[in-house]
C-alpha cells in the first residue's frame, strides 16, 4: 500500500462500467472549461477516492498538458486506464464526453431545421459569447504562458503570421518554429520532486502507440491525395487538429476554422454560434467536432458525420497518452524538452491571438452594441466569473433584444 498525503491510496481494481458511471456523472457536471474540469477529477480522484496522490495527480496532469490534445480528458483516460486497462480508458472518455456531445448534435439538428424559426439576434448573441470566451482563454494563457519579452514577442510573430497565411499547415509550421526557437532561448529549471504514476504501460505498447499516432498523421494526408472523398477528408481534418492543438479546448477554433469554413463544409456563422454553445454545455470543448460533424453541408452529416469527427479527433489523445506513459520519466527530466515547450506554449497565445481576431472578431461585432455586449460578456466571464452557461444565455437573450431595438429604430 502507498501511503497519500490524507490516509492511504486506494488500489482496488474497478470494472470498466463503474468507471463509466463515475465518469457519466461528471460528464453531465463538469461545466467551467479544462481547469475547472481538472479541479473537479482532482477532489473525485485525489480527495475523496483516493486514487492517486497529490504528487501524482500533478505529475499526470503536467503529462497531458505537455501533450497536444485535451488535457482534461487525457487526464480522464489516463485515470479510466489506471483502474480498468484500456477498456476503463474507452468507459473514461466515453462517459465524460458523450453527454456534452449528444447536447450538441441536437442544437446542430435544431438550427438545421428550425433555423428560421430562431428569434433573430439570439445566433448572433452567441457568436459574441465565442468573442467573449476567446478573449478571456487570450487573457488567462497570456498571462501565464508569455511572462517576458521573448515570449511576448514569439506570440506576436505567431499571431501575425498566422493572419498572414490563414491556412491549417501555416498553424503546424508556427508550433514546429516556435519549438525551435525555445530550444535556442529558454533553459526551464527542472523540478525532480514527483510520485510515480500508478499507471503501467510497457514500452512495446507505447511504441505500438506512438507509431500509430505518426502513421496516421502521416498517412490520412497521402490516403486523401489517393482516393478523395469526404468522408476521408473529414477524418484527415479532425485528426490532425486533435493531433496539433497545444494549450487546450480554445485552440482547437483556428484550427477546425480553417479546415472547415473555406471549404464550405460548415458556413461560418453556424460555426461560431457553435462554438457559443459548446460554453454553455459541461464536458471538454472538443465535443464542439460534434457539432461541426452534425452541421457538414454535404453527406456524411447528422449523427453519423457527429460520430466520424468526435472519434477521429480524440483518437489522438488515446495514443499520445498510451504512447507517452512508458517514456514520461524521460520527457519531464529533460531541459530541452521543457524548452521547446516553452516556445510552443508562447505561440499557442499566438494562434489563439490570431483567432480572436479573425474569424471570431470579424464575424461578429460589427456595430457598437455587439462591442458593449462583448465586453459585459467578457467581465461576467473574467471577473463576476458567472458560470459560462449563464453568460451563454444571457448574451442570447441580449441579442435578441439587441435586434429587436434596432428594427425599431429603422422602422
Amino acid at each position: 500500500m502507498i501511503a497519500a498525503s490524507r490516509g492511504h491510496l486506494s488500489v482496488e481494481r474497478v470494472t470498466a462500467w463503474a468507471v463509466f458511471l463515475i465518469f457519466l456523472r461528471l460528464g453531465l457536471t463538469s461545466f467551467g472549461g479544462p481547469i475547472a474540469h481538472l479541479s473537479y477529477f482532482r477532489d473525485e480522484f485525489v480527495s475523496r477516492r483516493r486514487w492517486l496522490s497529490e504528487r501524482s495527480y500533478a505529475d499526470l496532469v503536467a503529462l497531458c498538458q505537455f501533450l497536444p490534445g485535451p488535457a482534461s480528458s487525457q487526464v480522464g483516460i489516463a485515470l479510466g486506464l489506471s483502474r480498468a486497462g484500456f477498456p476503463g480508458a474507452l468507459a473514461a472518455w466515453a462517459g465524460f464526453t458523450l453527454p456534452s456531445a449528444i447536447m450538441l448534435v441536437l442544437f446542430a439538428l435544431g438550427i438545421s431545421t428550425w433555423h428560421n424559426a430562431l428569434p433573430a439576434g439570439v445566433l448572433h448573441g452567441l457568436k459574441v459569447v465565442a468573442v467573449a470566451v476567446v478573449a478571456q482563454a487570450v487573457w488567462g494563457m497570456g498571462r501565464n504562458l508569455c511572462t517576458d519579452a521573448t515570449r511576448i514577442s514569439i506570440a506576436a510573430a505567431s499571431a501575425c503570421i498566422v493572419l498572414f497565411w490563414p491556412y491549417a499547415w501555416g498553424q503546424v509550421g508556427v508550433i514546429a518554429g516556435a519549438a525551435v526557437v525555445g530550444l535556442a532561448l529558454f533553459a526551464p529549471t527542472q523540478n525532480i520532486a514527483h510520485d510515480p504514476l500508478p499507471i503501467s504501460v510497457s514500452r512495446r505498447v507505447g511504441m505500438v502507440a506512438l507509431s500509430l499516432f505518426f502513421g496516421l498523421l502521416i498517412g490520412l494526408p497521402i490516403a486523401l491525395e489517393a482516393w478523395p472523398n469526404q468522408t476521408l477528408a473529414m477524418i484527415n481534418a479532425f485528426y490532425r487538429a486533435g493531433s496539433l492543438v497545444f494549450g487546450g479546448g480554445h485552440v482547437v477554433l483556428p484550427l477546425l476554422q480553417a479546415a472547415t469554413v473555406p471549404s464550405g463544409w460548415v458556413a461560418n456563422e453556424t460555426f461560431l454560434a457553435g462554438y457559443g454553445a459548446t460554453q454553455a454545455v459541461p464536458g471538454p470543448l472538443f465535443t464542439f467536432a460534434a457539432f461541426i460533424g452534425a452541421s457538414m453541408s454535404a453527406p456524411p452529416s447528422g449523427w453519423i458525420g457527429a460520430s466520424i469527427c468526435l472519434i477521429a479527433i480524440f483518437v489522438p489523445s488515446f495514443l499520445l497518452v498510451v504512447g507517452a506513459l512508458p517514456f514520461w520519466e524521460l520527457l519531464r527530466r529533460s531541459v530541452r524538452t521543457q524548452a521547446a515547450l516553452a516556445g510552443v506554449n508562447a505561440a499557442v497565445v499566438g494562434l489563439l491571438l490570431a483567432a480572436l481576431y479573425q474569424p471570431v472578431w470579424t464575424s461578429a461585432v460589427f456595430r457598437p452594441e455587439d462591442f458593449g455586449l462583448t465586453l459585459i460578456a467578457f467581465v461576467a466571464a473574467m471577473f463576476w466569473q458567472l458560470p459560462a452557461w449563464l453568460v451563454v444565455l444571457g448574451c442570447s437573450a441580449a441579442g435578441w433584444l439587441i435586434s429587436i431595438v434596432f428594427w425599431a429604430v429603422q422602422q
